[in-house]
Order: structure tokens, then sequence, then C-alpha cells
């Protein structure tokens, strides 16, 4: 009698860090269930390996040197919308968690998680459901029946909006330009327009109005 054959989750892992990602396929090789079939350093390279196929689960940072992880997840749900998309971050998940899912995601996932909550939000999402941590449910569930106005903040687009925690958390245009892979001429653009739609003068009050709001640690 044969063994019948164990059919493998197969995981893209796109990180522009090549130390979390080797950290990543080190904790799902001890799986006997996942497969790390390819990895990337940056966006355009995780879509690439998307469009090669052969992946059935993409672990996805938030934070990719030349495109968002906010824009390459749109892309990926819009070329391939059944794809499970489990977006990475070290921001906090009240931070971009809603934003990543409202974009399609699966589910969001701190890095500084233990490994076997990974391990478990993997296989969630393959099986197509959706992952959020305790933490976050928590978060969303004290909320809801707030009869309140949206935040300013959440009027700004996802580009915007990753301005505005840079900003907060003290760099210089020139800096994010450089960390994002834009001009800086590009970032003064996405500066001004969060001024503008937040009714906000300079840096500073963003700043404050970015702490106040708990959106920087």
């Amino acid at each position: 009698m044969t063994q019948k054959r164990l059919i493998k989750i197969k995981v893209i892992i796109a990180d522009d860090h090549a130390i979390v990602r080797e950290g990543l396929k080190q904790i799902l090789a001890d799986t006997s269930d996942i497969a790390v079939t390819a990895d990337a350093s940056s966006g355009c390279d995780a879509i690439r390996l998307i469009r090669d196929g052969n992946c059935d689960v993409m672990l996805l940072d938030i934070s990719m040197p030349d495109r968002s992880g906010i824009e390459v997840l749109k892309q990926v749900k819009k070329e391939f919308p059944k794809l499970a998309v489990l977006m990475l971050s070290m921001h906090r998940e009240d931070q971009y968690a809603i934003r990543a899912l409202k974009a399609g995601a699966a589910g969001y996932l701190n890095k500084q998680s233990a490994p076997a909550e990974l391990v478990i939000a993997i296989r969630q999402v393959a099986a197509g459901r959706k992952y959020i941590s305790a933490a976050l449910a928590q978060e969303l569930a004290n909320h809801l029946g707030d009869d309140h106005e949206q935040p300013l903040h959440a009027t700004l687009s996802d580009r915007e909006y990753q301005t505005m925690t840079m900003i907060a958390s003290g760099k210089t245009v020139g800096d994010i330009a450089q960390d994002l892979m834009l001009s800086v001429k590009t970032i003064s653009m996405y500066r001004a327009r969060v001024l503008q739609k937040m009714k906000l003068r300079h840096n500073a009050e963003l700043t404050h109005y970015a702490i106040k709001n708990h959106l920087v640690d």
C-alpha cells in the first residue's frame, strides 16, 4: 500500500531584508506541509514571481523599497484575485492592518509574532480564511459601535499615509525619498497633500497629530 503524498502549501516570500527572508525560510523549513518556492527583495520581483506561478500564499512586507507593499498587494490581487496574501510588518497592527485588509490581504501579521503564529496564519489563509491576531481582533471589537466621524488620516492615500508616518518618525523629505526610491519632488507633493487634507500647517503639527492618534511608536 502506497503512502499518500502530502500536498504542501507553496509560499513566496517578499521582503527587502535578506536576514528576514532567511529567517522566515528557516521557520517554515521545520514544517511538513509548507514549502518556500521563491523569494524576492523588491515589489517588482515579487510580482514577476507571482506571474511565474507555483504559489499558494505570498508573504509580503508592507515596506518594500521600490513600491509600497500595499501597492504590490493591489496589483497582485488585480491579476490574481484568489491568491492569499499575508502582509508582514514591523508596524503595529492598528497602523496598517485595516488598510491592508481593505486592499485585499488575507491577513496581517507583525514580524515580532511568534514563529508558531506565522505557521498558523499561513495555513489559515491557504485554506481560504482570513487571519488577524487576537490583539487586532480585540482592537477591532473595541471600536464596534463607536459613533464618530472618520479620522482625518483615514482620508489619505496609502502613499500619503506612509509619508505622514515617516515624517512623524523624524525622517526628512530627502530621507523618505531615498528610502522609497522616489524623487524629493514627489515626496514633497505627498507631504503637501497630507497637510492640506488634514488641515495642518507644518511638520510639527503633523507629528503631534500622529503621536496623539498613536500612528507612530
